[in-house]
């Protein structure tokens, strides 16, 4: 069951045991019986409920009060004390933790086992599975904390509110979380198309593939000896690899940065310069300034001398209207 933070009403027959419990240190045997009933039920109107006027919720009052004096103290004392002995272990099947304190307090309290008594019984059960959970993942990293409650299926209001995160915090840890099952399914699938080659291949067909060793392990029921074995069978082709992919890296990065100022024409030259002027206007942050010339296509070179020698793109935009 997922746990949230919503608010469920409070149940009469709770608020008529919670009030008798206010009241445990006073006397209602007796002829002060009838003074505390109506001393209840009086409270009980002027919190919303209807017991002084209907005759059924007063008769229910009494009945409450009948068990009280007959067990010499209140529900609540019995019920508390039973939350407040649950350990981890108890509550790791809520359900089966809230059947067990109805059963054992339904021997004194033969009403607790009523249908309309166990809804409440389990919501505090799973406050006290909660707070256990909260506890432990406090106790572990911020990452792992976030993630531990998610997979015991405690709902994101309250993962945000028990760990003091933002929800922007939340939102960056589930992403990672798709992000990764994302990964491991394109990897099982790599691994899938390979199936009727031997292990060594298919290992290394995860690492030319860019695998991380963790995955190839998980996906490939090996070890890292087994990863490092393949890895050092291949040592020339992963070299090649690396150089390849520096050499598109660089290529990428040369593309985003655009010509070199000599290969800029003069025409080309004051209509970036105008652009990054433009952009100057409307942001002093050299990363925001950056990021919106790039979207422009500025190329990098003008950038450059804008945020750090803005005296020479003058002299530079001079020299295009001259010419």
């Amino acid at each position: 069951m997922t746990v949230s933070n919503e608010i469920v009403q409070e149940p009469l027959w709770l608020a008529m045991e919670k009030k008798i419990a206010e009241h445990a240190s006073e006397d209602s045997t007796g002829s002060n019986l009838e003074k505390m009933i109506h001393t209840i039920a009086a409270e009980l109107d002027q919190s919303g409920y209807r017991v002084s006027t209907y005759g059924g919720n007063l008769l229910r009052l009494r009945w409450a009060m009948d068990e009280k004096n007959k067990n010499g103290k209140p529900l609540m004392q019995d019920l508390n004390a039973a939350i407040q002995k649950l350990t981890f272990e108890d509550v790791e099947n809520t359900k089966m933790a809230a059947a067990r304190i109805k059963n054992s307090l339904g021997v004194s309290w033969p009403k607790i086992k009523e249908a309309d008594r166990q809804p409440v019984i389990l919501e505090m059960v799973e406050k006290v599975r909660l707070g256990f959970l909260v506890n432990r993942a406090k106790e572990k990293p911020e990452s792992e904390g976030i993630r531990y409650l998610i997979s015991c299926d405690v709902s994101p209001e309250v993962i945000v509110e028990s760990l003091g995160i933002t929800q922007e915090r939340y939102n960056q840890e589930t992403a990672a979380i798709e992000a990764e099952k994302k990964e491991k399914s394109r990897v099982q699938a790599l691994f899938d198309a390979v199936a009727d080659k031997p292990d060594a291949e298919r290992i290394k067909h995860l690492i030319m593939k860019n695998v991380s060793d963790a995955l190839i392990i998980e996906i490939a029921g090996t070890d890292q000896n087994g990863v490092d074995e393949v890895k050092k069978s291949m040592e020339e082709e992963l070299k090649e690899q690396k150089r390849r992919e520096e050499e598109e890296a660089a290529k990428k990065a040369a593309a985003a940065a655009g010509p070199p100022l000599e290969d800029i024409s003069m025409e080309d030259r004051l209509k970036h310069i105008e652009s990054i002027r433009d952009i100057m206007d409307l942001c002093d942050k050299e990363d925001d300034i950056r990021k919106m010339c790039e979207q422009s296509k500025v190329p990098k070179c003008l950038v450059d001398i804008a945020v750090s020698e803005p005296d020479k793109l003058d002299e530079l935009e001079a020299e295009a209207e001259a010419s």
